[in-house]
C-alpha cells in the first residue's frame, strides 16, 4: 500500500492597518463618542442616519445637519456568537445586535452583552455601556447592555418608525476633534493548499519551481493552481521553471510595513520566471531600488532554512528584450 501524502497545513494571517482621514461629519461622530455624545445627520427628506454618512445613500446629496440622539435603543434583529474571535467587543459570548437609537431612522451595528441567546429579543430596549478609556472610536461604545425601559412614545414597537425624543440639533463642536483614525484589518485562516499547491510547496522545499502546463493552450502556470484560469481544464503535467526570471513590472515601497523587517526603499516586482506563462510576486534586492528596471534578469536568494525565494537578485545577464515578456506584463 503506498502512504497518502502528507496534508499540509498552515495558520494564515491577513493583518494591516487601514489609515484614513476624517471628513466632518465622520469628525464629529467619533469625536462625540469620546465626549459619550452620540450624533447623526439629517437627511434632506427628514431621516436622521446613525452612523452618519457624508452623503444621502438615496440621493447622494451632500449631509452636514448633524443632530443628537439618545444613547438608549431598541434593538432590531440580532445574532448570538458563541465563540468570540480574538479583538472582539466582548471575550464572552455576546449577541451581534442591529440598534435603532432612540430618535434615529437607521440602525447601528454592535455587541450586545447578555447572558444567553434566550435573553435576546427583537424589539428589546437597550442601551450603550461606554468605554472606561474613549479616545474617539467606535470600540468607545464597549458594548450595548439590556435596559428596563419603555420608549418615549406611547405607541407599541414598530421597525420602521423612530422612537424615543426628537432628536436634538448639534453644531457638531467639540475641543480636539479627533481628524483620522487607524483602524486595524486582521484575518486569520486555517489554509491547506490542494494537490497542485502542494507539490509546488514541496518542490520549493529542494530549491525548485515547478508548475503545471495546460494541455489545451500548453502554458504554464507558477504557481499552479490544479486548473488553466484560461482554458478552465485541469492540469497535472509538472513543468519545472526557472530559477532566473525578468522583472516585468515593479513598484518601490517607500512605507515600512508593520511587523516587516525590511527597511524603505525596496522594489517589489512581477518577475517572471523562464518557461512561465504568468509572472509572480517578489522583492528585489542587491541592487539600489533606483536601478530595478523592466526588463532586469534576476535570480533567487533561498531564506536561511532553504524552504523559499527570500528574494531576487540581478543575475548579471543581458536585461531581456521587451518582446520576450510583454504578454506578461
Amino acid at each position: 500500500m503506498t502512504a497518502a501524502p502528507e496534508t499540509l497545513r498552515a495558520p494564515l494571517v491577513v493583518e494591516f492597518p487601514f489609515t484614513r482621514s476624517l471628513g466632518p461629519v465622520q469628525s464629529a461622530f467619533l469625536t462625540g463618542l469620546r465626549e459619550r455624545t452620540v450624533l447623526g445627520v439629517r437627511t434632506e427628506a427628514g431621516r436622521v442616519l446613525v452612523p452618519p454618512v457624508e452623503y444621502d445613500p438615496e440621493t447622494a446629496a451632500e449631509l452636514r445637519e448633524l443632530v443628537e440622539v439618545d444613547p438608549t435603543g431598541t434593538v432590531t434583529t440580532w445574532a448570538w456568537n458563541p465563540e468570540p474571535r480574538p479583538g472582539q467587543p466582548l471575550p464572552t459570548p455576546f449577541a451581534w445586535v442591529l440598534v435603532r437609537l432612540d430618535g434615529a431612522d437607521t440602525a447601528l451595528l454592535h455587541a450586545l452583552d447578555a447572558p444567553g441567546p434566550e435573553a435576546v429579543r427583537t424589539g428589546m430596549r437597550v442601551r450603550v455601556r461606554w468605554a472606561a478609556e474613549r479616545q474617539g472610536a467606535i470600540t468607545d461604545i464597549a458594548c450595548f447592555e439590556p435596559y428596563d425601559s419603555e420608549p418615549h412614545k406611547s405607541e407599541p414597537y414598530d421597525s420602521d418608525q423612530q422612537t424615543g425624543r426628537p432628536p436634538r440639533p448639534h453644531d457638531g463642536r467639540f475641543a480636539a476633534p479627533v481628524t483620522g483614525i487607524v483602524a486595524p484589518a486582521r484575518l486569520d485562516y486555517t489554509y491547506s493548499p490542494g494537490r497542485a499547491q502542494t507539490a509546488y510547496l514541496h518542490a520549493l522545499a529542494q530549491r525548485r519551481t515547478v508548475g503545471e502546463r495546460c494541455p489545451s493552450c500548453a502554458k504554464v502556470y507558477v504557481p499552479p493552481r490544479g486548473a488553466c484560469p484560461t482554458c478552465g481544464v485541469a492540469t497535472t503535467e509538472q513543468v519545472e521553471v526557472g530559477p532566473r526570471g525578468t522583472v516585468t513590472t515593479f513598484c518601490v515601497v517607500n512605507i515600512k510595513a508593520k511587523n516587516l523587517d525590511i527597511e524603505v526603499p525596496y522594489v517589489y516586482a512581477h518577475i517572471a520566471l523562464d518557461g512561465a506563462a504568468l509572472a509572480l510576486h517578489g522583492r528585489i534586492a542587491g541592487i539600489p531600488h533606483d536601478q530595478v528596471r523592466m526588463g532586469l534578469r534576476v535570480e533567487p536568494v533561498w531564506s536561511e532554512d532553504g524552504r523559499y525565494p527570500d528574494h531576487y537578485r540581478p543575475s548579471g545577464e543581458p536585461d531581456a528584450d521587451y518582446d520576450t515578456y510583454k504578454e506578461l506584463l
